[in-house]
């Protein structure tokens, strides 16, 4: 949900048309959950989204749901730490990330969903850093304010992570 709220303010901030919607499985706490984001230059008309362009896959029940429904030539980004079978899919753009790796190497396991959003941001050139930081400064606030510097690590290794896979 994270990563989707900050998607959503980036693109604010770069006065794109934005729509964040959430939605959590009936288990609620400890169940899964995802959110849509639709970003766009011209006014969206329907938070809706059937066919993604990108989807962000942090765990094997979100691959197992989302991957037929992404578009042809799409962008699927793995979390290997947690993902570790193959998607099965061939027409896509896969950039795979051992995000709670790299997370436990910075030295805050709870960053990994950082080193994805920075995979996709690079993957996907959806948001700039520079606006993600600023979306960060504007959630992360109060005694959070301290985890800014530490996130901004993960974004920057993740979007190295993605790099490497896309040159």
């Amino acid at each position: 949900m994270l990563i989707g709220q900050l998607l959503s303010y980036s693109a604010m901030i770069e006065d794109k048309n934005v729509t964040w919607m959430p939605s959590y499985g009936p288990e609620m706490r400890g169940g899964t959950a995802n959110c849509s984001v639709v970003i766009d230059d011209i006014p969206i008309g329907s938070p809706v989204v059937d066919k993604p362009t990108e989807v962000i896959a942090m765990n094997i029940p979100s691959l197992l749901k989302f991957e037929n429904d992404i578009i042809p030539n799409g962008i699927l980004v793995l979390n290997t730490s947690v993902i570790d079978r193959e998607p099965v899919r061939k027409d896509l753009k896969i950039i795979k990330v051992d995000a709670n790796k790299i997370a436990d190497e910075l030295g805050n396991l709870k960053t990994a969903n950082m080193v994805v959003m920075g995979a996709y941001i690079e993957a996907s050139g959806a948001v700039s850093l520079e606006n993600v930081k600023k979306a960060l400064e504007k959630k992360l606030t109060g005694s959070k304010a301290d985890l800014i510097d530490i996130n901004i690590q993960a974004l920057k290794k993740g979007m190295e992570a993605a790099r490497e896979q896309l040159a």
